[in-house]
């Protein structure tokens, strides 16, 4: 199983960004797909998940309103849609897969659960 992230960069306070992650190599209608995030010197926490199978998705409290997460099928690709970005959303962003979701409930918050990771793309948010 392979998930390469894409899309960081650095935008303005207030901008827009989208990361992609591409996922190979997984059974897809078992598994959720989540953004994990990084800033310095802080712990990794949890921004969106979302079930493969039905698009259910979850957010982050600091996401919700701003961020929205899709998967695209035929690409076997999800995407992080950020709009009105702050500073506080710097970091490094890291998608994660779970292989074992088989679509119970919304998607699990908890790295614990991801046993699958890409390498991360930074978000820089001027402000």
């Amino acid at each position: 199983v392979q998930l390469q992230a894409s899309g960081g960069g650095l935008v303005q306070a207030g901008g827009s960004l989208r990361l992609s992650c591409a996922v190979s190599g997984l059974t897809f209608g078992n598994s959720a797909i989540a953004w994990f995030r990084q800033a310095p010197g802080k712990a990794r926490e949890f921004v969106a998940g979302i079930s493969w199978s039905d698009g259910r998705t979850l957010y982050a409290d600091s996401a919700k309103g701003r961020f929205t997460s899709v998967r695209d099928n035929a690409k076997n690709t999800m995407y992080l849609q950020m709009n009105m970005m702050k500073s506080e959303d710097t970091a490094a962003y890291y998608c994660a897969a779970d292989p074992t979701f088989y679509g119970l409930g919304s998607p699990s918050r908890r790295q614990l659960e991801y046993i699958y990771w890409g390498q991360g793309t930074l978000v820089t948010v001027s402000s």
